[in-house]
């Protein structure tokens, strides 16, 4: 069973940016898709962006198209989120979650994901 654990979540001020890490333990990383999901307070948890098992294809909510980048290096069995110029409605706990699918888009069920990540909050400030 793969464990997951997000890090680099912190307060920034709007325009700013940040860089998400999300650390896998186990040696199944790389047959995993990965996902970014964020759920601000009162709101339901939503997709951001998903990359498959090689990196080689991603996908991005449109609310983030252009702002945000997804990556993961296999070596070091980490996803990455970079988020530049981030707006106040960034302001969310974003967690990472693994799929056994090779890739992951919005409308893959929550359900189907193998394991998810505690959350890192990120505060986006005026």
């Amino acid at each position: 069973q793969v464990q997951l654990v997000e890090s680099g979540g912190e307060l920034v001020q709007a325009g700013g940016s940040l860089r998400l890490s999300c650390a896998a333990s186990g040696r199944t990383f790389s047959r995993l898709s990965m996902g970014w999901f964020r759920q601000a307070p009162g709101k339901e948890r939503e997709f951001v962006a998903g990359i498959s098992w090689s990196g080689g294809a991603t996908y991005y909510a449109d609310s983030v198209k252009g702002r945000f980048t997804i990556s993961r290096d296999n070596a070091k069995n980490t996803v990455y989120l970079q988020m530049n110029n981030l707006s106040l409605e960034d302001t969310a706990i974003y967690y990472c979650a693994g799929n056994r699918r090779l890739m992951v888009v919005p409308t893959t069920p929550t359900g189907e994901y193998d394991a998810w990540g505690q959350g890192t909050q990120v505060t986006v400030s005026s």
